[in-house]
């Protein structure tokens, strides 16, 4: 089985793909191949972006020429056609080095870790089934400000590019399993019981 985990930022994507691996599943991380991706296409990243950046006075470089991420973040999430722009530039890396993963274990039960797969359809469609992780958009606030340290309003920033999220998931067609995230572990493993024979 190939199943897609996804949901919005701080929903706990990761947590949950751990329980499956401890069952046995290969994860997939998106996020892991796409800072690849981007770190690949560095060179076209900074040329495509350098004019934007430098009208906003944002710096897409470090002082040892390296990409600044965060920076970059701060570019792009703000303007949905420069997101387009970016999303064109490593989307197809990130498809060509997922299938490749996916060919090299046919034997396992794959997860792939994904908030915004829909935008890959080539992927989603390898999907068995999707589940949509959920956790309250408050509780999410306050993971994402502990765990990035980013402010509040690029966090803003970044749920509101999220909206309709589940909807865009509803829309293929697919098996779609939700479960909600923000009691105990235990009640979350429970949830995942019941679609899945993790162990």
């Amino acid at each position: 089985m190939i199943l897609c985990v996804t949901g919005k930022i701080a929903a706990g994507k990761n947590y949950v793909c751990s329980i499956f691996e401890q069952g046995g599943w290969l994860c997939i991380d998106a996020d892991k191949i796409g800072h690849l991706a981007v770190e690949q296409a560095r060179e076209k990243i900074i040329s495509s972006f350098k004019k934007d950046a430098e009208d906003l006075g944002i710096c897409l470089q470090n002082q040892d020429g390296s990409l600044n991420r965060k920076n970059l973040a701060s570019l792009i999430f703000p303007r949905p056609e420069l997101l387009k722009k970016q999303e064109e530039i490593v989307y197809p890396i990130i498809t060509k080095e997922v299938k490749k993963i996916i060919s090299q274990n046919p034997e396992k039960n794959i997860i792939l870790n994904a908030a915004v797969l829909y935008k890959t359809p080539e992927l989603l469609c390898l999907c068995d089934k999707i589940l949509f992780v959920t956790a309250p958009a408050l509780i999410r606030f306050f993971r994402v400000k502990k765990r990035d340290g980013i402010k509040t309003k690029n966090i803003i920033e970044r749920f509101r590019a999220q909206k309709g999220l589940l909807q865009k998931y509803k829309e293929f067609g697919k098996e779609l399993c939700i479960v909600n995230n923000f009691t105990s572990m235990k009640n979350l493993s429970k949830s995942l019981q019941k679609y899945f024979i993790l162990k």
